[in-house]
Order: C-alpha cells, then sequence, then structure tokens
C-alpha cells in the first residue's frame, strides 16, 4: 500500500495547501509537471517485489489455513482465515514498504519549507535539494539516523497496513462473491476489475488517519525532528489542526486506489490461473 503520489504527501506533510486543487497549481506552478512524479523512481522499481510479496504471503498463509482447517489447501476459506492471511500480508510488508516510502517521501518533500508557529525554518538553502537520488537519500539517512532511521515511521505504518490490509482482500472476497454469476467456478475479468478497484478505495479511504501520522513522521527528518513518535504525532496534529488534518488526502486516497487495485488483482488472478493451467498440464 505505499506506493502513493506526490500530491497525497504534500497535502498530509505539506503545508499551506488548502485543498486538492491547489495543491495541483502550486505544484505545477513551482515545479511543473517533472514535481508530479519526484520520488517514485524507488517505489517503481520495487512494486515487483513488493507486490509479488504480499499478495504470495497472503495467497499461501490462506493456503495453509486452509490446509490446517479442511485438509485441502484449494478449499474455499473461511472469512476468518482470510482475515488472518491479510493481517499477516500486511505485518510483512512493513519491513518491505517503510524504508521504500521513508525515500519517497524524503525526496517528494525535501524542497518543501518546514513551517512551524507562522515561523519558516530551513536549515538548507531553498532550492537545493537535499538529497541527490533515492540512492543518495537512503545512504545518507542510514548514516545520519542509523537502521531506526531508514524504520522511521514503521510503527504508523503497521497501524495503517494491518487493518489496511484486512479491508483490501476482505471486501474483494466478499465483492467477487456478490457479483460472480451462479455456477461460475472463478470470477470473470470485468468481476475481478471491479471488486478489486471497491475494495482498493474502501481499504485507502480507511487508512488515511494513519498514512497521515505515517507521511509526517518519515518527512519531519528532512529538516528537524518534531515528533517523538506515532503517540506524539497524532496529539501534536491534533493539537495544531484539529481533527480533520487526519483525514487530509483521503479523496487523492480513494480515487487512486481504485485503479490501481483494479490492475493489482486482476494481474494476480489472472496470474493464479496461469500458473494453475500450467500446472495441470504438466501433470495431466
Amino acid at each position: 500500500m505505499f506506493y502513493g503520489c506526490l500530491l497525497q504527501t504534500r497535502l498530509q506533510a505539506g503545508q499551506g495547501y488548502g485543498n486538492t486543487l491547489n495543491c495541483v497549481l502550486t505544484v505545477y506552478r513551482n515545479e511543473s509537471v517533472v514535481g508530479f512524479f519526484k520520488g517514485m523512481s524507488f517505489p517503481l522499481a520495487s512494486i515487483a517485489v513488493y507486490s509479488s510479496v504480499v499478495f504470495g504471503v497472503f495467497s499461501n498463509t490462506q493456503r495453509l489455513l486452509s490446509q490446517l482447517r479442511h485438509g485441502d489447501p484449494d478449499s474455499t476459506p473461511v472469512l476468518a482465515d482470510v482475515a488472518l492471511a491479510s493481517m499477516v500480508a500486511g505485518f510483512i510488508s512493513v519491513g518491505i514498504g517503510t524504508p521504500v516510502d521513508l525515500v519517497k517521501i524524503r525526496l517528494q518533500m525535501q524542497t518543501q519549507p518546514y513551517i512551524q508557529a507562522n515561523m519558516k525554518v530551513n536549515p538548507t538553502v531553498p532550492g537545493f535539494p537535499v538529497y541527490q537520488g533515492p540512492i543518495h537519500c537512503f545512504r545518507t539517512v542510514l548514516q545520519k539516523e542509523g537502521i531506526a532511521g531508514i524504520y522511521r515511521g514503521a510503527g504508523a505504518m503497521l497501524l495503517r497496513d494491518v487493518p489496511g490490509y484486512c479491508l483490501y482482500f476482505i471486501p474483494y472476497t466478499l465483492f467477487c462473491g456478490w457479483i460472480t454469476p451462479d455456477g461460475c467456478i472463478s470470477p470473470n475479468p470485468s468481476s475481478i476489475w471491479l471488486a478489486g478497484g471497491v475494495a482498493g478505495a474502501i481499504s485507502w479511504g480507511t487508512a488515511t488517519p494513519m498514512d497521515v501520522v505515517k507521511s509526517r513522521l518519515q518527512a519531519d527528518g528532512v529538516y528537524l525532528n518534531k515528533y517523538k513518535g506515532t503517540l506524539d504525532c497524532i496529539l501534536q496534529s491534533y493539537q495544531n489542526e484539529g481533527l480533520k488534518v487526519f483525514f487530509r488526502g483521503i479523496t487523492v486516497n480513494a480515487v487512486r486506489g481504485f485503479p490501481m487495485s483494479s490492475a493489482m488483482f486482476l494481474g494476480y488472478e489472472l496470474s493464479l490461473k496461469a500458473m494453475k493451467r500450467d500446472q495441470t498440464e504438466t501433470n495431466p
């Protein structure tokens, strides 16, 4: 779930953006079209590994639970097994996703002024990035902050992804069951696409509050360390900006969650079908 866009990061961790449209116009005016793609090279390079691990863990955990419960790994899993497999996938995803998300957010936020109590604090010269690229960012954070720095925001990400993946895979499973015609062994591609999109919108929409906290914690170290941890970030954000701060970027999250998840689930299901077909042909 860590593949977000610059707009989401700026809205959640930045200052001075009234709404999504204002954020779009400000980024375009100050940084042109290139600005919308800042920090995405590292996530794009690792998306295949991340997705395969998450979906692989979910699928294999689900098969293991079906084997233990029914004696057949291919039997239809009960909802409790789907939920447990989702939680395991969410837990594992944090180990891979936190460093990648941190690099992405640091690169996206490094040219933004840090504003506190109507005062701008700019330790670096405006217009000159702190990091030269994803590898330099990763190496710099590791040298200055150690492993703890690389995994800054992991607690918030855990609180986001464990329930987030439950609200990702469970709705998908339920919607697939509801919209698949009776008598069909497996859902058709259009059903997969629709169910995956709805599940993605639900998951990303409900994950927004902890996504805000995670983004703020990871962006914090670009200039100075304002937050001591997840709870401190929640309290400071609430005290300074009220409850509405935790819903920043919810529209962007929900809208982008639909097509992204549709493609992910469609690719996942088609890959499973292809592998099962090859296995059947190999072992008639």
